[in-house]
């Protein structure tokens, strides 16, 4: 088991990303006893085992105590190692929104990325897998939607390149795709509700919260002849 634990370790470090259908990935991913192993190697040198059941491969990555010690040793804090600049990191949000939050629901759904409907009996078949269920994005669509906020396309073309590169994303002709990392190395607990309900709400034409306080500011009369007649606040 040692050994192993040490060739999986020394693998994931040498190629970066290593499919779920691997040997010893499969093995870590079931085996209770090899997982604690590798987890207690890797947590001793900062690092952790980074996997979920949407991806299809899995990665190594820095427990969030190392992240400080790595990250702002300098005089200005690092948000990535990368290299990627504020509006690369921009583009990698939006390109995660775009592609692995409807993929999510596709697997949820256990539905397929050709099929137009849910299968009826398809809650008893295994998670569908990313490649299965990824369709990824047009590059012309992603250029028109966002090129004017994201450095228009001399600079997109470069972070896209850049992204491709260290394995957010892959590229197929027009055909922006899922790369190995992109559904492993994004904080989906916190990004999801972040990017859904704030950043980008005006995309997945979400409604704002209807608090209290939104009702009253816009609250509206219906007056006798029918018309629509604005009640101001206080400070108005």
């Amino acid at each position: 088991m040692t050994e192993d634990a040490q060739i999986l370790i020394a693998r994931l470090l040498a190629h970066q990303t290593l499919r779920r259908e691997d040997k010893l990935v499969k093995r870590a991913l079931s085996d209770e006893l090899f997982r604690t192993d590798i987890d207690t190697r890797l947590k001793a040198c900062g690092m952790k085992f980074v996997d979920n059941v949407y991806a299809d491969y899995v990665t190594l990555a820095l427990t969030r105590d190392s992240e400080s010690k790595v990250f702002g040793t300098k005089e200005t804090w690092q948000n990535n190692n990368f290299g990627l600049a504020r509006d690369g990191v921009a583009l990698l949000v939006v390109l995660w929104s775009l592609i692995i939050l409807p993929k999510r629901e596709r697997q949820e759904a256990h539905q397929l990325a050709e099929e137009d409907q849910n299968d009826m009996f398809g809650k008893e078949k295994p998670l569908p897998r990313a490649e299965d269920t990824s369709i990824g994005i047009s590059y012309r669509a992603l250029l028109a939607d966002f090129g004017d906020k994201l450095g228009k396309k001399t600079r997109m073309d470069m972070n896209l390149g850049q992204l491709a590169r260290v394995g957010f994303i892959e590229r197929k002709a027009d055909l922006i795709m899922e790369g190995p990392l992109l559904d492993l190395l994004m904080d989906t607990d916190t990004l999801k509700d972040r990017i859904i309900n704030g950043a980008l709400s005006d995309i997945f034409q979400i409604p704002a919260p209807r608090t209290p306080a939104v009702l009253a500011s816009t609250e509206d009369k219906t007056t006798e002849d029918g018309s629509t007649d604005h009640t101001p606040n206080a400070e108005e």
